[in-house]
């Protein structure tokens, strides 16, 4: 069977999944009672669902095909950053289209930055790395889409990377960008990969990011440094490129502990950054730090976002977007916790945001219950203490219900087409 006949074959059969007991393609449904299925669907403000048409049309050519290469960019905030939520989506995409593995894309080694990894992914370090955020007030490094940099002028320093390939959905790479620059050159930037393959790597301008062509996959490698001569100025790194040559859904997860819209305003390499991921479709999750205050601005918030999407669609200017709303939270004063009413105020500017983008919304807000929803969802063993934060389970079931949404969408396309049409 050619390579072709076996992508149309691989969507073939999904089709027939689909048109005999489209529920099967749902994830996680069982935990919730069939009122909260209407929250499976994405709005659409401005009354058009066709905007996602030709996204699409790439996801049929990926499935029945075998060909390109499907990126979905999700960004936020500490919910984004702890890595559950976004790789189920990224493991529930794959696993639906067997044979697309895509590029693992963007990563960061939160672990020397001295904070929360995801866990779909390992990192180590040696020696001594400073810290910076897009969260800080005061910016001492250059950031990039990542929203964190990390910066070291230790010889002896080093960064691992080990991914985790689980699920039957493996990840592996031929091709390392490290996305970092140093003010001198004076440095051999190098990559071991296994026991005894050491590369070195080729520093390109244009990308503000050194190269390295591997030659073979691979789920690991180790970064490390050599001097060229006795200086050596400090080495900032904004995260890494991993990517491969194979068709495939690549999903892309960028998040910060406490960053708000505005965090990422800051950014001078965004740009540059995005340029790797170039996304076809962006998920924007950012808000629960923005509205967190009782000096919360929509009329600001839907300003920073504007501004936002603005810099992302120079580099992407036809990606599709798809926002979700704020989780319904809290804030504590003493020993009390208070409800943050801002959540429906949030809702609303999302909502606002999705009509002026021609845009589609997916509303986690209603979803969990509305206001004072989250002490149920704690309850449940789905939120934490903090009443801010979800447990990896709740994590877990958000993350089914966003992919849900999606693949309802892609099931209503399919149906306008002449394929399933010719299946019923």
């Amino acid at each position: 069977m050619s390579y072709k006949r076996y992508y149309f074959f691989v969507g073939v059969l999904l089709l027939c999944k689909i048109n005999l007991h489209a529920q099967s393609v749902f994830q996680g449904t069982s935990l919730f009672s069939s009122d909260y299925m209407t929250e499976t669907y994405i709005d659409f403000p401005a009354g058009d669902n066709t905007i996602y048409d030709d996204f699409f049309k790439k996801l049929d050519q990926l499935i029945f095909e075998g060909e390109g290469n499907l990126t979905i960019l999700h960004i936020g905030g500490s919910h984004i950053q702890a890595g559950t939520l976004s790789h189920q989506i990224r493991i529930n995409l794959l696993s639906t289209f067997p044979g697309l593995v895509g590029n693992r894309g963007l990563i960061f080694p939160f672990s020397a930055a001295k904070t929360n990894n995801p866990q779909n992914y390992k990192t180590t370090y040696t020696g001594d790395w400073e810290i910076c955020t897009n969260t800080h007030r005061l910016l001492k490094f250059p950031l990039g889409l990542m929203g964190i940099c990390i910066a070291t002028s230790d010889i002896q320093a080093s960064i691992g990377i080990k991914l985790r390939n689980t699920d039957d959905v493996t990840f592996d790479f031929n091709r390392v960008y490290v996305l970092g620059t140093c003010d001198s050159g004076h440095v051999r930037v190098m990559l071991q990969i296994r026991d005894s393959i050491i590369v070195e790597g080729v520093y390109d301008t244009v990308k503000s990011a050194y190269c390295f062509e591997l030659g073979t996959y691979t789920d690991a490698f180790t970064l490390f440094f050599e001097k060229e001569d006795t200086l050596w100025d400090t080495f900032y790194l904004r995260g890494f490129w991993l990517e491969n040559n194979l068709p495939g859904i690549s999903y892309v997860d960028v998040g910060v502990n406490g960053a708000r819209v505005s965090s990422y305003l800051k950014c001078d390499y965004l740009e540059n950054d995005l340029a790797f991921v170039n996304p076809d479709m962006c998920i924007f999750s950012i808000g629960i730090n923005d509205a967190s205050g009782s000096d919360f601005d929509t009329t600001h918030f839907q300003n920073n976002y504007k501004e936002l999407i603005r810099r992302i669609r120079t580099v992407s200017p036809h990606c599709a977007i798809l926002f979700t709303t704020n989780n319904d939270s809290f804030h504590r004063t003493g020993k009390r916790y208070y409800n943050n009413s801002n959540g429906r105020l949030a809702q609303q500017s999302f909502y606002s945001l999705a009509k002026y983008y021609n845009a589609g919304v997916w509303d986690l807000f209603s979803f969990m219950g509305g206001l004072n929803s989250m002490k149920k969802w704690e309850t449940k063993g789905l939120a934490q203490r903090d009443k801010i934060h979800f447990t990896p389970q709740g994590y877990t079931v958000i993350g089914n219900f966003v992919y849900n949404a999606f693949i309802f969408e892609y099931i209503n396309h399919l149906k306008n087409t002449s394929i399933i049409h010719g299946l019923e």
